[in-house]
């Protein structure tokens, strides 16, 4: 079932994409003026609005429902709060592990120490107009 819905959810979402780019914006009704009013008699006088915009419509919805279906099936499966396929933890482990210490062969230079905060408000520089 759920291969079913991912597969619908998939031919949706292409559709949808179909459709809006066979849409066109508000400012191609312009191009009208200029002689290219002939090219939207193909879904009648008035045009390939209607019937573009109800098929999104109706795409967008299949494609709402698709998701909430597929959202559900996930939540289902999820298994929140399980333990199942995790490694059990055993701390006898940790004690067989050998310790590695950082040696100072190294290019990064290394501090000596840390610089020790001053109390003194001498090294606050001040603002402008202070």
């Amino acid at each position: 079932m759920e291969t079913i819905i991912i597969v619908v959810h998939v031919i949706v979402a292409v559709v949808i994409v179909g459709l809006v780019l066979l849409q066109h914006g508000k400012g191609a009704d312009a191009g009208a003026s200029f002689g290219a009013g002939a090219s939207q008699t193909v879904f009648g006088a008035s045009g390939s609005g209607n019937f573009l915009v109800q098929a999104t419509t109706i795409a967008a919805t299949i494609f709402f429902v698709t998701s909430l279906s597929l959202a559900i099936f996930a939540k289902s499966q999820s298994g929140i709060g399980s333990a199942a396929g995790l490694p059990i933890a055993n701390p006898d482990i940790l004690e067989d592990l050998p310790i590695i210490t950082p040696t100072t062969d190294s290019d990064i230079p290394q501090l000596d120490a840390a610089p020790e905060p001053s109390d003194s408000q001498d090294d606050v520089p001040s603002l402008p107009g202070q």
